[in-house]
């Protein structure tokens, strides 16, 4: 208990410090409950898993807003006794990906840079109770957040009360790491002052007064980050095939030496390609970002990368570790931002970002689908890519071309389900090759994509379909045979495979 008295700098506010058990019981069913965390980093773990255990005996509901994907101790566990009723604006939980997919759980998949606007609007309706991690309050009842930011600025501001679960396993040498600025909304908005990775707009903490605060929960348990898979050959050929293309955009004088600010998705892909940079000639590398990951660390290590901003802190375990292990050192080149802040598409296009983000399939015209499986199934969500691709000074999507031992291919005659519109892709890169789409109209496009990045496999397949709708639309601007536009798919779907 002296930890967590140490942490809460305002004495008043001890007073306040009671067990996850009490606070969960404050809980009622259909109240809109916004909680911290973005990815597996700075998501509430206590109050949830007390609030499940109380669910177990006494079933109901909540809709649960967050900043993104969290770890298992939210979303796993409330998924779990069937605790959530609506869920925004992103997630990867596999219990809750399958409610949301049987239709328990309704899902409005968000661009995470609108969602803080969306909440302090009123649209999606009224915060009830904020929940959020801190590493500690100052005497002035203002929170110090721990490895993301996410929509918790947001949500503390928005909400009719607010609980906070200082977390002693998360260092106090995380404080000062943040920069925590939330936007005036319509008609008031100001330009967001941002001009450089590494300019500092805000505060280090989190606002809020000592009355907002309800309750102080104790809790120690540490983020659930995720594994990285080791970088496979696949990830290792996206990864060169993206040093070659930005070397030769730097020699056509289209980008400085040291490249743009880069942003990189989440996973294991997006950290092999960050990975890259290492080994590579680039040096005084930039980072605008939604999540940090290890490949970060890497260009740290290495004395490539001169900063990088993002809105959450989310490495390997190992990586944590290694973060852990020497604070002072990474955080001089890190800063954690609000996610509205990080993906904001003004500062996005200002600061002229390269964006690098994952497919799960792209169609012969440049459509990507980022989210759904055979257009009908929620895999995780838009999340940030939407907010980079259409606004980045170059987009790029990634995805192997074939999965599931060559049953899929990633690279079909019409996506199942469209994220990114073939006017916000520039750039698709598979294991096979690079298709540059600029200034490219959708004919071309197509020969494109189809000779570059699909497998060898399905390339016969889809010049087959691509000759015969541009014979049988007598060369249109986009050839389709519409009843055959989804026949990938609808093999799959009857047969296992996409294959003839």
């Amino acid at each position: 208990m002296i930890d967590i008295l140490d942490r809460v700098r305002n004495k008043a506010l001890q007073a306040k410090i009671v067990t996850a058990e009490e606070a969960a019981a404050f809980f009622k069913p259909d109240m809109n409950v916004a909680m911290s965390g973005f990815t597996a980093s700075a998501y509430p773990k206590a109050v949830p898993l007390a609030l499940a255990e109380r669910m177990k005996k006494e079933p109901f509901a909540i809709n649960l807003w967050t900043g993104a994907s969290t770890g298992p101790e939210l979303d796993d566990a409330l998924a779990s006794v069937h605790g959530i009723k609506q869920r925004l604006p992103y997630q990867t939980d596999k219990a809750l990906r399958n409610e949301i997919n049987d239709g328990s759980v309704d899902y409005l998949d968000l661009h995470l840079s609108e969602s803080a606007q969306l909440s302090r609007c009123g649209y999606l309706g009224h915060v009830d109770v904020a929940v959020v991690e801190a590493c500690a309050i100052t005497e002035e009842g203002n929170i110090i957040p721990t490895t993301s930011l996410g929509n918790a600025a947001s949500y503390v501001q928005s909400a009719d009360v607010v609980i906070v679960e200082v977390n002693t396993s998360q260092p106090l040498d995380l404080e000062g790491m943040h920069d925590v600025y939330i936007p005036m909304d319509p008609p008031n908005r100001l330009p967001i002052p941002i001009v450089k990775a590494n300019d500092r707009v805000g505060t280090t903490y989190i606002p809020c007064t000592p009355e907002k605060i309800k309750y102080i929960v104790p809790c120690d348990i540490p983020d659930h980050t995720r594994p990285l898979k080791p970088i496979d050959e696949d990830s290792k050929k996206m990864s060169e095939f993206t040093l070659e293309f930005l070397n030769k955009e730097i020699e056509a004088g289209r980008m400085p030496k040291n490249l743009l600010p880069l942003q990189s998705g989440v996973g294991n892909v997006a950290n092999a390609v960050i990975a890259g940079f290492v080994d590579s000639d680039l040096k005084d590398l930039t980072v605008y970002t939604e999540v940090i990951q290890d490949g970060m660390l890497d260009l740290i290590d290495a004395g490539k990368l001169n900063f990088a901003s993002g809105t959450a802190f989310s490495p390997s375990p190992e990586g944590m570790a290694r973060f852990y292990k020497d604070v002072a050192k990474y955080k001089k080149y890190l800063l954690l931002r609000p996610e509205e802040i990080s993906n904001s598409p003004e500062v996005v296009h200002r600061l002229g970002v390269i964006a690098m983000n994952t497919a799960i399939e792209v169609d012969i015209y440049g459509n990507v689908n980022s989210t759904h499986i055979t257009g009908t199934k929620m895999m995780n969500g838009i999340g940030g890519s939407g907010d980079f691709a259409r606004n980045a000074y170059l987009t790029i999507f990634y995805t192997p071309s074939i999965a599931k031992e060559g049953k899929i291919s990633a690279v079909v005659p019409f996506c199942s389900h469209i994220d990114h519109t073939e006017h916000d892709v520039d750039i698709i890169i598979t294991e096979q090759g690079i298709a540059d789409l600029r200034g490219k109209a959708p004919r071309e496009r197509a020969l494109e994509i189809i000779n570059n990045c699909a497998h060898p496999d399905y390339r016969p397949i889809l010049l087959d379909y691509f000759n015969r709708a541009t014979e049988a639309t007598k060369h249109a601007h986009t050839p389709h045979i519409l009843e055959e536009a989804l026949s990938f798919h609808e093999r799959f779907v009857k047969t296992g495979s996409m294959a003839k």
